[in-house]
């Protein structure tokens, strides 16, 4: 299951998108009371322990977006987090484990759009890319010209992903035609940059609403569909990634074209990434167990699974405070 340093070279067609189909997009029904049971109950079916679950705590690693978004952000704090992400675990605790010489490093670094310089900077040599937040993030409330220049200005600073966020209002006033331009014109200005489009979906209002942005957002050429920024009351929660998975389901049966999904904010503990991975196992297949198409977006997380891969080496826990991400 654990791949790394060749899984980069994976070469999966990237969504094109395709044209609205806005009969396809009313239609979109979701059952909340059924949708809430799987939820709740997914994670007392799929209990993982001992090896198996280093194995896929291991796996969990290289599927995240290592972030830092503060207010208080400084160039160092970034090249401290760079760091982690080139050396996510102990180098004695890989080799209890016997993995020390599969290169584990996290997915991408994600940060402000006026850091990307420095965090390409302090990543030469590898193949880790950098995301950017972008387009008003979080909140989305400024003007389509300056979304798309700071996607271009990150663009052109070397972030080879694009973390966007939509304009929620159109969500809410049912405006999916201006939601789909806006999401084709972010995926336009990214050029060869991936594009993650992220739905803010505690703010959405209900589930079908959910579902529908996922649909718009990937039929307007989205490669992933976001949960959150992190900055929301809500954030990643099970039953709304559930939705959404079942979305990138549906349209991948309809275009053949795969959508990664990223879940973020309030993911923090390595407990929660094995829900949430073997939903994604169980919902679109081992091939969404990759850094292609699957990431979590966490600041914290990584502490929290490196402190319990210790425990699986030791048998003991240790104090957080040994862990530090940045």
């Amino acid at each position: 299951m654990l791949k790394t340093e060749h899984e980069s070279q994976v070469d999966i067609p990237r969504n094109p998108g395709m044209p609205l189909e806005l009969d396809l997009i009313k239609a979109i029904k979701v059952n909340r009371s059924a949708v809430e049971r799987r939820a709740k109950t997914h994670p007392k079916r799929r209990s993982i322990k001992k090896q198996w679950q280093a194995a896929w705590l291991l796996k969990a690693i290289t599927l995240i977006d290592l972030t830092t978004l503060a207010g208080d952000d400084t160039d160092e704090r970034v090249r401290r987090l760079c760091r982690k992400a080139r050396q996510p675990v102990r180098k004695d605790l890989l080799e209890a484990l016997g993995v020390a010489d599969m290169g584990i490093t996290t997915a991408a670094v994600c940060v402000y759009h006026n850091f990307v310089k420095t965090a390409v900077d302090e990543l030469k040599g590898t193949d880790i890319p950098v995301a950017a937040v972008s387009t008003g993030f979080p909140a989305g409330q400024i003007s389509m010209e300056e979304k798309i220049r700071q996607i271009k200005a990150s663009v052109a600073d070397g972030a080879r992903e694009i973390d966007i966020v939509i304009s929620r209002a159109k969500v809410l006033g049912g405006d999916w035609q201006g939601l789909y331009d806006e999401v084709a014109a972010f995926r336009e200005a990214c050029g060869e940059a991936h594009l993650k489009a992220i739905l803010a979906t505690g703010e959405l209002g209900h589930f079908e609403n959910v579902a529908k942005a996922s649909m718009v957002a990937m039929m307007a050429g989205a490669d992933f569909i976001k949960t959150s920024t992190g900055k929301e009351t809500v954030n990643a929660t099970l039953p709304v990634s559930l939705v959404m998975m079942r979305q990138i389901r549906s349209y991948y049966r309809m275009t053949g074209f795969k959508v990664g999904f990223k879940p973020a904010g309030g993911i923090k503990t390595a407990k929660q990434t094995l829900a949430w991975l073997s939903l994604l196992k169980d919902e679109l297949g081992d091939e969404w167990l990759s850094p292609h198409l699957f990431r979590f977006g966490a600041s914290s997380l990584l502490g929290d699974i490196e402190r319990q891969l210790e425990h699986n080496v030791t048998g003991r826990y240790s104090a957080s405070f040994r862990h530090a991400v940045s």
